[in-house]
Formats: structure tokens, C-alpha cells, sequence
């Protein structure tokens, strides 16, 4: 793993969460969209984050993880800068589909804490026996799932949040 982490400390409450920078990078991020699409076999995944400056890298890489796992060619919806509540709202006209919604808050420290939560299929947030505890796992030993090839691929679609309002 060419950047560990603490994957005991920063693995955990549906996804993932630490201080940034220090206990989480945005590599994490791409790491968790590999891990969940793999195990899951998602075709499909909806990603979206609170639009903050610091969320935006880590957007960026769980979308591409995600459409970089295996043979799986997981097609992505992406949407920034919405609340959780319309991402669940959208994700649930949508079921089946799998989801991770991210968000950064201040912390005290004067750093910020980076939280990432995936939803599966069902629209629940994923447990400790859904899930997380395997790709933690797979994390920890440096299992993530490597790039596949152009063929395999999966795709990423950008939509507004405006967009959102009429996808519902």
C-alpha cells in the first residue's frame, strides 16, 4: 500500500471518516469505490458529495474507482453539491442502487473531517456484516481491486443538482 492508513480507526460507521490531512486521504476514497463495486457487483452506483472544496478531490476519486473495478463496468451517476437527504430521496426512486454520499465538515483541530458513507442496494447504510468488515479487509491487506482494461471500463454521468429536481 503506497499510502497506508489506520483502516481499524478509519474504516468504520457505514464507510469511512478521519481528519484531513492526516488520517485520511483522497486515495481512500478511490479505494472504497474499488472495494464496494467489486464486492457488491454494482452495475450501477450513484455517488454524490456536498459539494465542498476539500470533498471534491474525493469525489472525484470514489467515482473512478469505482468504474475502475475489475470486469464490473459499473456505470456511475454523479451529482455534487446536494444534501444527503435529496441523495437518499433520489436513491430511493431509483432502487435498486447502490450509493456513497460524501461530505466534509471543520474540525476542531483546525483540519477537516472527511466522511464517507456507502448505501447499498436496499438504500441502508452498510454494516459491519454487509460489508464494511471485507472491505477493510481487502484494504488492509492491499487487496483493492487494480484498473481494468478500456474495454471493461464503466462510465461516469455528471448531472447538476438541478438535474436532480427532475429526475424525480
Amino acid at each position: 500500500m503506497l499510502n497506508p492508513i489506520d483502516t481499524e480507526a478509519v474504516i468504520r460507521d457505514g464507510g469511512a471518516v478521519g481528519r484531513f490531512p492526516g488520517e485520511i486521504h483522497e486515495g481512500v476514497a478511490w479505494w472504497l469505490g474499488a472495494c464496494f463495486v467489486a464486492l457488491t457487483s454494482a452495475a450501477r452506483l450513484a455517488v454524490s458529495s456536498d459539494g465542498q472544496p476539500v470533498t471534491a478531490e474525493f469525489f472525484r476519486r470514489l467515482c473512478n474507482g469505482a468504474v475502475n473495478a475489475r470486469h464490473h463496468a459499473c456505470k456511475v451517476t454523479a451529482i455534487s453539491g446536494i444534501t444527503e437527504e435529496a441523495f437518499l430521496a433520489f436513491a430511493r426512486l431509483q432502487q435498486p442502487l447502490a450509493g456513497a454520499y460524501l461530505t466534509t465538515a471543520p474540525g476542531t483541530d483546525g483540519g477537516d473531517i472527511v466522511r464517507i458513507r456507502l448505501y447499498g442496494a436496499d438504500g441502508r447504510l452498510i454494516q459491519e456484516d454487509t460489508g464494511l468488515a471485507l472491505i477493510r479487509r481487502m484494504i488492509a491487506e492491499d487487496r483493492v481491486p487494480i484498473p481494468v482494461s478500456d474495454s471493461a471500463r464503466g462510465t461516469i454521468e455528471h448531472f447538476s443538482p438541478t438535474a436532480l429536481e427532475t429526475a424525480q
